[in-house]
């Protein structure tokens, strides 16, 4: 749990590597924070310091790793085949020419997204995230500097 009291946060801190691991269960022990599974083989409650704690976040990181090589076996495998991966393309030739007017007019990447609109596709009708007002003027800015 973290600080602001939000469960699980810290999830990513099982994925470090085993020094870290040890100091984190180092840490949940001084806090009073124990493993309990309420279910199956394994009920019941467990020390973070104990062995059942340290197997299951060396399973979780093989799992992570694991994953991680399938899923980038399966982008190799799409793209050999000719698949794009990512969504739908949002933007178009004259998007970037307005989104550049709109920040000359030093508006907000959130207020320039709200003006732009799709013109095509399955998203035809709706806005651009900010974050691909930003992506589509990053790319420009790292163009232009070419």
């Amino acid at each position: 749990m973290t600080p602001e009291g939000r469960p699980g946060a810290d999830r990513h801190l099982l994925h470090r590597p085993r020094a870290a691991g040890q100091v984190l269960a180092e840490q949940l022990r001084a806090a009073g924070i124990g493993l309990e599974f309420l279910t199956g083989e394994l009920q019941g409650s467990h020390d973070p310091s104990g062995v059942v704690f340290t197997v299951l976040a060396a399973l979780s990181g093989m799992e992570r790793e694991y994953i991680r090589d399938r899923t980038l076996e399966g982008h190799e495998s799409a793209r050999a085949r000719g698949k794009t991966i990512g969504g739908a393309t949002v933007t178009d030739e004259n998007m970037l020419p307005m989104a550049l007017h709109l920040r000359d007019q030093n508006l907000s990447l959130r207020d320039i997204a709200a003006r732009l609109v799709i013109t095509s596709g399955v998203k035809k009708g709706r806005h651009p995230s900010p974050a691909t007002v930003l992506r589509m003027l990053r790319d420009h800015d790292q163009q232009s500097a070419i």
